[in-house]
């Protein structure tokens, strides 16, 4: 399956441009919490999209109707298709849309409940439930951009946005839609969201420091940094890109889903399921282990997590060439981004199979021992040719998705 457009709404940039070169520079979005009053809060730090203007994307009349999800969303798939080529006009009904969040239309949602704690029912927006609930984020591109094909969304955590990218893959196989949306938008920095992520002591709590706050694999972790985001990639049958010679940045090729069957919000220790959604990825993408050239991580910055996931890597790919293949997770610029966090690191990663440039982790400067046997790139970017990268994303109650990207020959 062709990726032909990328739209990124992000805290490290919105737009492909941007979010590129703020990921390959080493640059973090990380600062205090401003879209509420944390000072009272155990974690005042997030990745914050700054600088967003849903009337930029959106007419006035249309973005009051939509929670800051939706906004995002609706964004990102505009500057996706836009880069794509793909006019959806008389097509439309073969034109899909699988956008997904993890939560939904958090700000609305804590809104319009404390209006009806404060002031009654009878002031209740008749939008509360139409701007809150989960699938309206997809709704709306829809809506926004006319697509009439299928419309989905897949809710599996933090694993929401690889599932949406697979399932829009398999939409186009099965001959549902010939042109797919897919990816995923969080906008989770609201009192609620923010205060309950705390309580799971996922959190990191380095006020002090909020850009050296997010260290995948480093000995002095202490948590996921909370990121909004919106990421939709643009997805198309190949023969069909190649022949109206669109701007192929990679083949989204195949992809794994498993299942812990553990614990609520931990891996299963040894990340063995991790591991069988990387081999189902590499199998349904006719990839051997040895052909895989970067994996780009999960790894929230949480200890059990970042050290499951490296066992996992190992595990699938075999310690020997686990131990020369390049490994980064990109949440230590842009943080934890719930149900865009796939997406996100999905449209990261067809860059860096395009561009030959894989983004670092940052602040990695005392490597756990525990996350060892790969070849980690810490802290600055490597240029390398990428042939094949897999993409994962593992979430609270167990769901694991991976991706396989590779390039393609033109």
């Amino acid at each position: 399956m062709a990726v032909t457009g990328v739209g990124l709404v992000s805290p490290i940039g919105i737009g492909r441009a941007a979010a590129w070169d703020a990921a390959v520079g080493g640059r973090s979005g990380a600062g205090p919490i401003t879209r509420f009053d944390a000072s009272g809060y155990g974690v005042q730090i997030a990745c914050e999209v700054d600088d967003f203007e849903p009337g930029d994307f959106l007419d006035r009349k249309a973005a009051r109707r939509m929670d800051r999800v939706a906004q995002m969303a609706v964004a990102a798939a505009r500057m996706a298709v836009d880069e794509s080529g793909v006019v959806i006009g008389s097509r439309s009904e073969r034109v899909g849309c699988v956008v997904s969040t993890g939560n939904g239309g958090n700000e609305s949602f804590e809104e319009q409940h404390r209006i009806l704690r404060e002031r009654g029912p009878s002031r209740v927006s008749p939008l509360a439930v139409s701007m809150s609930i989960a699938n309206m984020a997809g709704g709306h591109v829809s809506m926004e951009l006319g697509t009439r094909g299928p419309l989905l969304s897949t809710l599996t955590a933090c694993a929401t946005g690889l599932h949406s990218l697979a399932e829009a893959a398999d939409m186009i196989r099965r001959g549902a839609a010939d042109v797919v949306l897919a990816g995923g938008a969080e906008a989770a920095m609201t009192p609620f969201a923010v205060a309950g992520l705390d309580a799971s002591k996922a959190m990191s709590h380095r006020n002090d420091d909020p850009e050296g706050a997010s260290r995948p694999f480093d000995a002095n972790r202490d948590g996921f940094v909370l990121g909004e985001a919106a990421a939709v990639l643009v997805l198309e049958e190949m023969d069909e890109a190649l022949r109206r010679d669109a701007p192929i940045l990679c083949e989204l090729a195949g992809y794994g889903a498993t299942c812990d069957a553990h614990h609520l919000t931990e891996p299963a220790p040894g990340g063995m399921e991790q591991a069988e959604a990387m081999r189902i990825a590499m199998r349904r993408a006719g990839l051997e282990p040895e052909q895989i050239d970067y994996v780009n991580a999960h790894a929230t910055s949480t200890w059990a997590g970042d050290i499951a996931e490296v066992a996992g890597i190992r595990a699938a790919l075999g310690d020997a060439h686990a131990a020369t293949t390049c490994v980064s997770a990109t949440k230590s610029m842009h943080g934890h981004c719930v149900g865009a966090t796939g997406a996100v690191e999905a449209a990261l990663t067809a860059l860096t199979v395009a561009e030959g440039v894989i983004p670092p982790t940052i602040n990695l400067t005392n490597l756990d021992p525990e996350c060892a046997g790969v070849d980690h790139v810490a802290n600055v970017a490597r240029r390398r040719r990428v042939g094949a990268a897999l993409c994962s994303g593992f979430g609270f109650g167990g769901h694991n998705g991976v991706v396989a990207m590779t390039e393609v020959a033109r």
